[in-house]
């Protein structure tokens, strides 16, 4: 007997867990709105019971953030997502507009091949299982050889409550034999529909490259611009909380901050009053050295840790209450780390003369990355928000909240989701936070309202014309003010039933001159015209 290599294993195993999907996608999309809601509700109620324990494994094994904040990330990947999708009609006729005579149907895309990057290994895994079964989906997992452990546990747990609560076996799965050969395969499969791409760079590029549609989340680069009219400690309370959340490892998590020069000493007092260290030059230096790597990308070993952890890294010292580390910048480019996306508790901190250098500044650190994904602002002037966003090219502004949590939804009413579109700008094709919604295909239903002869005289049928009102004489002029209201009537008109129609009453029966009546109106026009011909 023959012994096939990993790598030929591991593309058969691929293969035929594809094969399994499509089988099990055609008959969940036979379900009913009811039995896929089921479904739904079982997998998250039963990824929510598993919270806590996927999050220690989830921290055990990758050796980012911390296992309190990843409770909290599965709980919203599960609790949150499942209640802002609950409600959503994705099945059969999901719109249905008589007036207009157009409905729409809700159609499963098929095969989704979901992508889990290290960083959110679990809270993605449920994220996307309910979204993806929402729209009727079946659903394959390729997890980062980084997270097998925990993601394979997640795995098995929505796929046990899927199929517990009716959705037929090869629903939900997951690549068993880990290779690129094998992510590749289910990349390029003819039936699969569609890639749900989360992870790096290089991942996403190559499911772009696949010639599968994609949509993906894209590197963030928040930055975190503080207002002179804005509340300092709130707003620096905010920053240090994102910023720290699972070590910082949320991609639209603050990268820098910006700040106006009239108020910079009170937020610099603010920060280090709330646990920030500010570097000086020579641990700055230290710093940017080991955050990235020679190839230019984020070295790994600084991921989703801690600012004391990051700090003995570089070799320096700094006070045990240390929650971020800050270094003063003044430039931007690829190679300056500070003013790039960094996954780990450190900022830049960027002083500007006032709001429009400010915004100036905010627009160059999203060139040079982040293009699409978040900014924050912290402000109380109205003026300032609506500038930013009609201006600044992201698809998420968040307004006085941190941005890790408020970029998903969940310290803000923005759809909840771990997939952050970046939209075309940023590289992808969708700028939405990604749901159920982004899983379907919708057919367009439209009853025949026209005919081919009034397409080709637009005239024959009458089109409702706009009311032309002419203005006023004056601003505060008065309709009443008309001497048309204030001169005496020479005779009372007739009682007429309430259901008569006067207006084809007979040109006889008008009264004075002055009145407007057909009769009136033939003299006005035709003297008009006399006058236009002499």
């Amino acid at each position: 007997m023959i012994e096939l290599d990993n790598d030929l294993q591991s593309r058969q195993n691929a293969r035929e867990l594809v094969r399994n999907a499509k089988k099990a996608q055609a008959i969940l999309a036979t379900f009913s709105q009811q039995q896929i809601d089921a479904i739904v509700k079982n997998v998250a109620q039963e990824a929510a019971h598993h919270a806590e324990a996927l999050a220690k494994m989830a921290a055990e094994e990758t050796g980012f953030g911390n296992w309190q904040d990843k409770v909290l990330k599965n709980r919203f990947a599960s609790l949150r997502v499942y209640d802002a999708i609950k409600d959503m009609k994705t099945v059969g006729i999901i719109h249905d507009d008589p007036l207009q005579k157009v409905m729409d149907v809700g159609v499963p895309l098929g095969v989704i091949c979901a992508l889990v990057p290290s960083t959110n290994p679990t809270s993605t895994v449920i994220y996307k299982t309910l979204i993806a079964l929402k729209a009727g989906n079946a659903i394959i997992f390729s997890p980062h050889p980084g997270a097998r452990q925990c993601s394979w546990k997640a795995i098995e747990i929505v796929k046990r409550a899927a199929e517990a609560a009716g959705a037929p076996a090869g629903s939900v799965d997951a690549i068993s034999q880990l290779t690129l050969e094998a992510t590749s395969e289910l990349m390029h499969s003819k039936d699969v529909s569609l890639i749900l791409a989360t992870g790096g760079e290089g991942m996403v590029r190559a499911a772009y490259a696949s010639g599968t549609p994609t949509i993906s989340g894209g590197p963030g680069n928040g930055p975190a611009f503080i207002e002179r009219s804005a509340d300092i400690p709130h707003a620096v309370k905010d920053i240090i909380t994102s910023k720290t959340f699972d070590n910082g490892v949320i991609c639209a998590s603050e990268q820098s901050i910006i700040v106006e020069r009239c108020i910079h000493d009170e937020v610099h007092r603010e920060l280090e009053a709330q646990g920030a260290y500010f570097m000086n030059e020579s641990e700055a230096a230290k710093m940017a050295a080991l955050l990235l790597r020679p190839n230019g990308t984020i070295n790994p070993k600084v991921v989703g840790k801690t600012a004391l952890y990051l700090s003995q890294m570089a070799g320096f010292c700094v006070p045990a209450s240390t929650r971020v580390l800050i270094a003063a910048q003044t430039t931007v480019s690829h190679s300056n780390p500070y003013s790039r996306e960094k996954l780990c508790p450190v900022l830049g901190l960027y002083v500007e003369e006032d709001w429009k250098a400010a915004c100036h500044r905010v627009v160059e650190l999203l060139t040079n990355e982040g293009l699409g994904h978040t900014l924050v602002i912290h402000t109380r002037n109205q003026d300032v928000i609506r500038q930013f966003c009609l201006e600044k090219p992201v698809n998420r502004i968040l307004i006085n909240t941190p941005a890790a949590l408020g970029g998903i939804g969940a310290t803000t009413n923005i759809t909840p989701a771990l997939t952050l579109g970046c939209g075309a700008v940023g590289g992808g094709s969708s700028s939405d936070n990604v749901g159920p919604m982004n899983l379907l295909n919708i057919r367009k239903v439209g009853y025949g309202v026209r005919s081919i002869d009034e397409l080709r005289a637009p005239g024959s049928r009458p089109e409702p014309q706009p009311t032309i009102v002419s203005p006023a004489a004056g601003p505060n002029r008065s309709i009443f003010d008309d001497e048309r209201f204030n001169a005496p009537a020479t005779a009372a008109p007739a009682a007429h039933p309430a259901s008569a129609d006067d207006r084809f009453a007979s040109a006889a029966a008008v009264g004075a001159d002055s009145e407007i009546n057909e009769q009136n109106v033939e003299r006005v026009i035709r003297q008009v015209l006399e006058r236009l011909g002499k």
